[in-house]
């Protein structure tokens, strides 16, 4: 059984934070940290208190974490940013509430004696010799402790406290890593009111006060009953202090869901997947259909997610063209009026625009990336509306205005007539780039749509039924929000989301076919209506081109589709390789052009270029983050592999910022996971002056000091697909409306008294589909908790052998 564990983040906004800046203002971003390890950082929105991000992150990460906590920081150009305020959610908190959480949180104040982190390696034993017994702490070493110093390190030593005696180990200089090996005995004493021993470790400084760096305390009444405790600790905080500007600092909007799967084999939602694929085959309507009782019963705040665990599950059995066709079938019989058609939020519509995204990202990649990367790259001021005017922005102040407001509505008209020529072509001719999924399912819904409504009145809507979700749902939004669909790796300034909004807004009006509506809406849109008239008309022999299928690209409709590209990443990154296994030598890091394919990541210094060289996915054994004062830089992976000696390579790659690295951190783990061999510790620092940066062994070949991290990463569009978990997602939905499933079943068994012949493996049997959708959750059930005791027996054994 597969265990997994999802957190969805939205970074909503703030509000009533306080300024920072000379001007009264502040230019607030985020940091998102999971158990202190920096995973996300925000757009920085400038000159405001009141911060809106918008920003949606699916994180994939190790059931064991503990904690995640968001920074908002205060950009600045000269000095070190500014540190707001925090909010810290323990993984409990998330867990409480399996619903989500969604809410306003308000920052608190940064407490040094609450920034711990790291674990410590303790033996903690009752050592009993005669009539006396001895209480003993073996420290080992400790790993990832916080940096208190300016050289990006710390002095760590530890003091181990008990029945008031104290004893501190000797100081390791310079390591977050230290190694003690140093032994403490104290004579037990059963008399004590509090039998506690509490080991702390601190960095030692010379001149100013010792900073706390972390404490873990045992109970030495239960100790005394196994004996012997032996392991890695967490490092926890201090006492909390109540913090007195708690509200003064501002707040922040956050909305989290966690979600700890355990999937099973396959085999065991078969029956699930087998029932669902039939319903798209069924013709008893929607009274016992298990995907119309999904239809009906699902709740607006899940509909987006069913839809999505749906639209996966059938692109995975080549069968999302018969779901699509299933759904819209459904939405159409109960449409009485065509102009209402699609515009809600059915599982029609969330299934189709999910269907865009998952199947069609490359496609948007190809059409739109090249119009919005110059949009980006010009960044010219564009507005056509009079009251929305900033003759400022437009450079037209003080003595050198020399431009009325006509003539920069004239050169606006102009600049986005330019880029509506550019992005209109590229859609219109895009026809042969288009998957032939989505073109088979478009055709389909044309016919459909014209089919249910025949007459001439309407021969307009079976056109604007594609282009409701082409346009208004796929090409709009991404125009809008193209971070949101990974064309962008950072969101728009003002200045270039109003260009982007206004292209997105004639893209809509083109996709409500009626140019004559467009006209009439926002009159000061009337210079771009020539470009709406010319759109509507080409956007109708695009459709008609588009839904012309041939019967090899038909069949092509049947395959399993497979969503990652023959490249799954690419960029400029700089690259130093290190000599000798591992070595640091004194040569630069050189701009180098990487990519990352399914078997191999290949570089060479220009893109294209015929002398490439490439290291295997299968030889890598490690791809983990760099202690920042190695190379002065926090942005800066290793990945370790082998070479045809066996022997441990390591290359050094330094990205732009936090995002750029934890996405190609995420891509390269994703599909190594599988690796044989895979290292379970490595070392965060560089092998220079004969020894460790990190914990200072003096073996080149010396085992890691710190664990390495595989189950850290980031959901992107281009992920493989998972049809066990798509289905176990899909039985969870199930479980949550079984209630509903079984009132709507009785309704409908009280309606008609029918039955629903469909095949099995066992033969050919007439079975109700409640009934037997009824005995698959039932199966599936009694599958987790068979699962969860096995687990639970094999967690108590080994915890019996640990202590043996």
């Amino acid at each position: 059984m597969a265990k997994r564990s999802s957190l969805f983040l939205r970074i909503v906004e703030g509000k009533k934070l306080p300024a920072k800046d000379l001007t009264g203002s502040s230019d607030p971003y985020c940091i998102v940290r999971i158990d202190n390890e920096t995973i996300i950082r925000t757009a920085t929105i400038w000159k405001t208190l009141s911060p809106f991000w918008g920003e949606e992150y699916n994180v994939h990460l190790p059931s064991t974490f503990h904690s995640i906590a968001f920074y908002v920081m205060d950009e600045d150009a000269i000095s070190r940013d500014d540190v707001i305020g925090k909010v810290l959610i323990a993984k409990d908190v998330l867990t409480a509430n399996p619903k989500g959480v969604d809410s306003w949180m308000s920052l608190s104040e940064i407490d040094p004696d609450e920034e711990v982190q790291g674990e410590i390696h303790l033996r903690i034993e009752i050592c009993n010799n005669g009539s006396t017994s001895k209480l003993r702490c073996h420290v080992f070493e400790a790993r990832d402790l916080a940096r208190k110093d300016l050289n990006g390190a710390s002095d760590p030593f530890v003091r181990v406290q008990y029945n008031g005696k104290t004893q501190e180990s000797s100081v390791v200089k310079k390591s977050c890593y230290p190694r003690w090996n140093e032994v403490f005995d104290f004579a037990l004493d059963n008399s004590v009111t509090e039998n506690t021993l509490n080991v702390e470790v601190w960095d030692w400084d010379l001149v100013s006060k010792n900073d706390f760096l972390g404490k873990v305390a045992f109970n030495v009444n239960k100790l005394q009953m196994i004996q012997q405790k032996e392991g890695w600790f967490l490092l926890l905080p201090d006492k909390a202090k109540r913090s007195e500007t708690e509200g003064a600092l501002g707040s922040l909007r956050l909305q989290l869901r966690l979600r700890d799967e355990s999937v099973l084999p396959s085999s065991y939602y078969q029956p699930l997947t087998e029932l669902l694929l039939q319903s798209t085959t069924t013709n008893n309507g929607e009274e016992g259909n298990l995907l119309a009782m999904i239809d009906e019963l699902t709740t607006t705040e899940n509909r987006q997610e069913v839809a999505t665990n749906l639209v996966k599950l059938f692109l995975g059995q080549g069968l999302a063209k018969h779901f699509l066709n299933f759904v819209i079938k459904l939405e159409l019989d109960r449409t009485t009026e065509p102009n209402t058609l699609f515009r809600n939020n059915s599982l029609a519509s969330k299934s189709m625009e999910c269907f865009l995204k998952v199947a069609g990202m490359q496609y948007l990649h190809n059409i739109l990336g090249p119009t919005i990367n110059r949009v980006f790259e010009e960044r010219k001021y564009v507005e056509l509306d009079p009251n929305k005017l900033e003759f400022k922005e437009a450079g037209c102040s003080g003595l050198h205005r020399c431009q009325t407001e006509a003539d920069i509505i004239q050169q606006s008209a102009q600049c986005l007539q330019s880029y509506l020529t550019e992005l209109i072509e590229a859609i219109v001719s895009s026809v042969g780039q288009c998957p032939s999924v989505i073109r088979a399912t478009f055709r389909d819904l044309y016919r459909s749509v014209g089919a249910r409504f025949p007459q001439d009145r309407y021969q307009n809507i079976k056109y604007v039924a594609v282009t409701s979700f082409m346009c208004l749902r796929f090409f709009s939004p991404a125009i809008m929000s193209p971070k949101l669909f990974y064309l962008r790796p950072k969101h728009p300034d003002a200045r270039i989301s109003r260009t982007l909004l206004l292209l997105a807004k004639v893209i809509q009006s083109i996709g409500n076919m009626d140019a004559n509506e467009a006209r009439g809406k926002e009159i000061w849109m009337s210079p771009l209506q020539h470009n709406i008239q010319q759109g509507v008309a080409l956007f109708k022999e695009f459709i008609i081109k588009l839904i012309d299928i041939e019967e090899d690209q038909e069949l092509d409709c049947q395959k399993r589709v497979a969503l990652q590209t023959s490249t799954i990443k690419e960029g400029y990154l700089l690259m130093h390789r290190a000599k000798e296994r591992g070595i640091l030598t004194s040569s630069y890091f050189k701009k180098h052009y990487f990519c990352l394919n399914c078997e191999a990541l290949c570089y060479a210094k220009m893109p294209n270029a015929k002398n490439s060289a490439y290291i295997p996915l299968s030889k890598i054994i490690a791809i983990e983050k760099v202690d920042e004062k190695c190379f002065g830089s926090p942005y800066v992976m290793q990945i370790i592999s082998t070479d045809s000696r066996r022997q441990f390579e390591i290359m050094y790659l330094q990205c732009k910022n936090v995002n750029e690295l934890n996405q190609w951190l995420s891509s390269l783990r994703k599909y190594c996971v599988g690796n044989k061999q895979m290292l379970n510790s490595y070392h965060p620092g560089v092998f220079k002056g004969e020894k460790w940066s990190c914990c200072h062994q003096k073996e080149k070949t010396a085992p890691g000091c710190d664990k390495t991290h595989f189950g850290v990463t980031l959901q992107e569009w281009n992920d493989p697909l998972n049809p066990d978990l798509e289905s176990h997602l899909i039985f969870r939905q199930l479980l949550a409306i079984r209630d509903m499933l079984t009132q709507k079943y009785l309704e409908c068994k009280g309606r008609r008294d029918t039955t629903v012949p469909i095949s099995s493996n066992e033969g050919s049997d007439t079975v109700e589909i409640p009934n037997k959708l009824f005995q698959i959750i039932q199966d599936l059930e009694q599958a987790h908790r068979n699962f969860e005791r096995w687990e639970t027996s094999m967690n108590k054994n080994m915890s019996v052998e640990l202590l043996t």
